[in-house]
C-alpha cells in the first residue's frame, strides 16, 4: 500500500531528475500552489536556522544575526524578481509551478558539483593529473549548467521564448546579486 504523504516527495525527486536531464515534463511533477512554494523554501530556511543556531552555540550572536539578511535575500530575491517579471510579461499564471521547480532544482547544483569534484579527485589520485585549472573548469562548467537550468526552467515553466527566457535569467540573477552585494559594499564604504 502506498503512503500518500510520500507521493509528493517522490514526485519532486522525479521532477528534479527529469529537469536535470533537460526533460520539460519534469515540471509536471511540481505542484503549483502557495503551499508547494512554501515547502520548496523549507530546506533553505532549515539551513539558515541551523547556521544561526550554530553561531549562537559558538557564542557569536552578532555573526549569526548578520548572516540572516543576506541568506534570506539569496532565498527570496529570485522569487520576488521572477514573479514581477512573470507578471510584467503576462506569465504569472504559470509562476507557482516555475518557482516551486526552480527552488527545488537549486539543490541539484551542490549534488552535481560534489559529483564532479569527487570524480576529479579520484582521477587525480589515480594518476590522472590535473591541477587547480581543472577545478576552475569544473566551477565554470557548474556555473554554466546552473544558468542553463535556470534558462530551461524559465523557458518551459513560464512558456517564454528562448530570448525572453535568457533575458529573464540575466535579470533575476543580476537583480539578486545587486540585492546581496550592493548593500554590503555600501556598508563597507560608509565604515571607511
Amino acid at each position: 500500500m502506498s503512503d500518500p504523504a510520500r507521493a509528493p516527495r517522490s514526485l519532486v525527486a522525479r521532477g528534479m531528475l527529469l529537469i536535470a536531464r533537460g526533460r520539460a515534463e519534469g515540471l509536471n511533477c511540481f505542484r503549483d500552489t502557495p503551499q508547494a512554494f512554501l515547502a520548496s523554501l523549507a530546506p533553505g530556511m532549515g539551513i539558515l536556522a541551523a547556521a544561526v543556531l550554530a553561531g549562537l552555540s559558538e557564542g557569536d550572536a552578532g555573526r549569526a544575526a548578520g548572516e540572516i539578511p543576506g541568506t534570506l535575500c539569496v532565498l527570496l530575491a529570485p522569487s520576488v524578481l521572477s514573479f514581477e517579471l512573470a507578471r510584467l510579461w503576462g506569465r504569472d499564471a504559470f509562476w507557482y509551478r516555475y518557482i516551486v521547480a526552480f527552488n527545488w532544482c537549486q539543490w541539484l547544483l551542490p549534488v552535481v558539483g560534489f559529483a564532479l569534484v569527487l570524480a576529479l579527485t579520484v582521477a587525480r589520485v589515480a594518476g590522472g593529473g590535473g591541477g587547480g585549472g581543472i577545478f576552475k573548469i569544473v566551477i565554470l562548467g557548474l556555473a554554466g549548467y546552473a544558468l542553463w537550468m535556470n534558462w530551461f526552467l524559465a523557458r518551459h515553466g513560464l512558456a517564454l521564448s528562448r530570448l525572453r527566457a535568457a533575458i529573464f535569467v540575466v535579470a533575476v540573477n543580476l537583480g539578486t546579486m545587486a540585492l546581496i552585494f550592493v548593500p554590503a559594499m555600501l556598508a563597507t564604504l560608509t565604515r571607511s
